[in-house]
């Protein structure tokens, strides 16, 4: 049975996309299946595999408004044995379409009933928000991994990210657990990034990954390639 990983922080530009794209890739290159489902209207993660944004009835919208089951929305990615649900722009409004519906922060979690048996890990691109689309990923994942950069107000709002986390595991899934935390964008040579880094160490202790990922040109051409990291840089 896969285990399910969110990668969620409502703040923007702080490397969720990146980050779920290429660990995706690389636990599929280690030749296990990865499921890598885009709940971000902007379609980051499907432009960055080289899908690019679907139309309505194509990407994720279909699944949660429920015509569509996830084996109909599946795409083959650049890389082996890694599959996208892709996203578009339709997501934006999912919040009003869903409403009305008592089941809406669950739809993620029963559709994907079917296919989990069939991964070794399913991984969530959460939109920097914290609306119907990451409260799905949050009710459907086993833990969340929660990407920071190393800049100044790392820390900002992840008091509400927490809270948000705390009142998940009180209403839709108990049993969500912390991935860690992961410091991206570190530049060694800037102070500020240094002692950002030691705030969020000192603040997440135990939590906090010993990898992490440093400011690199290559890792942010790679997505207007449609590849990975992995595949980008060899």
């Amino acid at each position: 049975m896969a285990r399910i990983i969110a990668i969620a922080n409502q703040k923007g530009g702080v490397g969720k996309t990146t980050t779920a794209v290429n660990l995706a890739a690389a636990i599929a290159v280690s030749e296990q299946r990865v499921l890598l489902i885009d709940l971000d209207p902007q379609a980051n993660a499907s432009s960055g595999l080289g899908i690019g944004s679907r139309p309505l009835n194509e990407n994720v919208y279909a699944l949660l408004e429920g015509s569509k089951q996830v084996r109909d929305l599946l795409c083959a990615t650049p890389v082996p044995l890694l599959d996208i649900v892709p996203a578009g722009s339709d997501l934006y409004g999912l919040d009003l379409v869903m409403a009305s519906h008592e089941d809406r922060y669950e739809r993620l979690r029963n559709a994907l009933i079917s296919v989990r048996d069939e991964y070794a890990y399913i991984i969530f691109d959460c939109p920097p928000s914290l609306g119907l689309l990451t409260l799905n990923g949050l009710a459907a994942a086993d833990s969340v991994l929660i990407p920071m950069q190393c800049e100044y107000y790392a820390l900002e709002g992840l008091s509400q990210l927490m809270n948000t986390i705390k009142i998940v595991r009180g209403n839709t899934n108990e049993s969500l657990e912390i991935e860690g935390v992961l410091l991206t964008m570190f530049d060694k040579r800037n102070n500020l990034a240094r002692q950002v880094a030691g705030d969020v160490r000192d603040h997440f202790g135990a939590s906090v990954f010993n990898a992490v990922i440093p400011r690199n040109v290559r890792l942010s051409e790679a997505p207007s390639f449609g590849k990975p990291i992995i595949l980008y840089d060899i």
